[in-house]
């Protein structure tokens, strides 16, 4: 457990007088920082550590909220490309300040929508992306130079990114000009979501090469975002979705470094993502430990002598597997908790789940109140107006340190496992089973407690009357199918069939070959309009596929 004062060894008031005079340099948004009986609050209440200084346990920088507000980032995505521009555009004009952009099943794995795994699937759990035709009517008249966009997808992120890159260039905007996230995180799909394609270790090559093309290419770009999000949907504990975030996260910086990388070349442009679930202070513990964890990790491990290194900088969503069908109108509710623990937490961005997600795709009027909630969160509340304002809580303060202490255990657990490596340990604990045992067992408890009635989940196993359920659902139609299979269709019986499969062939023989960087021929092959589904077979045939062995 760390030792949590001040700015490295300096003295408090000489950390205190630092934390001022950063402080003043940033603007401050235009609005009274006062109650609404009009009495004046300060920026900070209480001693060091201070926001912005090592080991940041109280905000990566030094005036958070008061100078600028976590961007409101609506998840999105469903049908054709064409109904989920629609969708962005609606969240824009709304107030949403970013977009994030949700897939259907078949591009998750990597399947085209005309594979016969789609059939059935095809944008019912988001939207359908084949060739770079789609993603160029997906961003069809949006700035991609003035919006940051994030990409929530794994196993076949570098083709998606590289659709992305190229849709972006096609509309005259340099890719050293495009910011945002594209998610890039396999090991977490290994450990709980399982949309993986290719074995571990090629699948770590890809995301080391995107690492390495952003660093030289997109410097506002982050390549991976390290997920806990779907570690805690699957079951985890919050001690459980810290530590083996972080983990992770310690394992593609080994990865990294490894593949020749300075850890202050590209470490300043990781992100991570986290769950806020309904437990409202271990959450923000959670996310304040995640905080000073990386911080030391990232500077006595590691070596990061550049400060940004350091920095543990993540969006926060809503719990979507506390979303309850009955009664859904009481996860409106839920939903504001966990915002305001997401917001109280320090969080850089924040995705509010909509009411109605337990049942099906948001509608636009359930989409809009999930993202008014977050604005009333950060607009009438007053929870933006103080930076950390719960810290120096006996009990938050407890809760933290325990967060901390918990992950620090499993910490040591992989480290032995990889004999002294977390990357090795990560691998280690993919192969035998450890990560989904452990999230299993995890859930299986807290399931026992609601079952046996000793944990409460209102409208579901107590104060169950007046449930009307829902009837205003998003349905994706069949239509939906059949248009997005002849627009398929019309792109393949259109496109140069022997640029795409000499481009193909150039994406296979980067694969086997290690040294080179798979993101240019990649880049190249999705121009071809080479689908998907074309791209992902054409390191298939080098990487092979992941079979997850049974765990009895």
């Amino acid at each position: 457990m760390s030792d949590d004062k001040g700015s490295d060894d300096k003295g408090s008031d000489e950390a205190r007088q630092e934390w001022q005079e950063a402080f003043e340099k940033t603007p401050q948004r235009d609005v009274d920082f006062e109650t609404m009986s009009g009495v004046p609050v300060d920026p900070l209440y209480g001693e060091g550590p201070y926001p912005g200084q090592y080991p940041f346990t109280r905000g990566v920088y030094p005036s958070m909220y008061r100078s600028r507000l976590w961007t409101m980032r609506m998840f999105a995505g469903f049908g054709t490309a064409e109904d989920t521009n629609g969708r962005f555009k609606e969240l824009l004009r709304a107030g949403g300040t970013g977009l994030s952009t949700a897939f259907d099943m078949p591009t998750l794995m990597g399947r085209d929508s005309d594979s016969e795994w789609a059939l059935g699937e095809v944008g019912r759990a988001g939207v359908a992306i084949d060739t770079l035709a789609d993603m160029g009517d997906l961003f069809a008249d949006i700035d991609l130079s003035g919006v940051s966009t994030s990409m929530t997808i794994n196993g076949p992120a570098p083709i998606i990114m590289a659709m992305y890159i190229a849709t972006a260039e096609n509309s005259g905007v340099e890719r050293s000009a495009l910011a945002g996230t594209i998610q890039n995180d396999i090991f977490k799909e290994y450990q709980a979501q399982k949309e993986y394609i290719y074995p571990p270790r090629p699948s770590v090559r890809l995301i080391t090469d995107l690492m390495k093309y952003t660093s030289a290419e997109m410097p506002k770009w982050h390549p991976v975002s390290i997920s806990g999000y779907h570690i805690r949907e699957a079951g985890s504990t919050a001690a459980q979705e810290l530590a083996f975030t972080l983990a992770n996260g310690f394992a593609y910086v080994e990865a990294a470094v490894a593949a020749g990388l300075d850890v202050d070349d590209f470490a300043p442009r990781l992100s991570f993502f986290f769950n806020s679930h309904i437990d409202f202070f271990e959450e923000i513990g959670k996310f304040r430990a995640a905080r000073r964890i990386w911080a030391r990790w990232m500077k006595e491990r590691y070596g990061a002598k550049n400060t940004k290194s350091m920095l543990c900088r993540f969006h926060t969503q809503t719990a979507g597997v506390s979303l309850t069908a009955q009664q859904p109108e009481n996860n409106i509710a839920r939903v504001a908790i966990q915002a305001l623990a997401g917001a109280l937490g320090g969080s850089q961005s924040l995705h509010t789940d909509a009411y109605d997600e337990a049942m099906a795709l948001p509608t636009e009027k359930s989409a809009r109140i999930a993202l008014r909630t977050q604005q009333i969160v950060a607009h009438e509340t007053g929870a933006a107006n103080v930076i950390d304002p719960l810290g120096g809580s006996p009990y938050v303060e407890w809760m933290t340190d325990e967060m901390e202490r918990r992950a620090e255990e499993i910490f040591e657990h992989l480290d032995a496992l990889g004999n002294g490596s977390i990357l090795e340990g990560v691998y280690e604990g993919i192969e035998n089973g450890y990560f989904v045992g452990e999230i299993a067992d995890a859930a299986y408890r807290f399931e026992r407690g609601v079952n046996s009635g000793r944990r409460i989940i209102v409208g579901v196993n107590d104060f169950t009357e007046g449930d009307e359920g829902e009837k205003n659902l998003l349905r994706i139609s069949a239509e939906v199918e059949e248009y997005q299979l002849k627009r398929l269709a019309s792109v393949k019986q259109a496109r140069d069939d022997e640029a795409v499969a000499t481009a193909l062939a150039q994406v296979t023989a980067d694969a086997e070959d290690p040294t080179v960087n798979m993101m240019p021929s990649l880049i190249a092959a999705v121009k071809t309009m080479a689908t998907e589904e074309e791209v992902v077979m054409a390191m298939e045939k080098v990487f092979g596929t992941y079979v997850e062995r049974a765990i009895v």
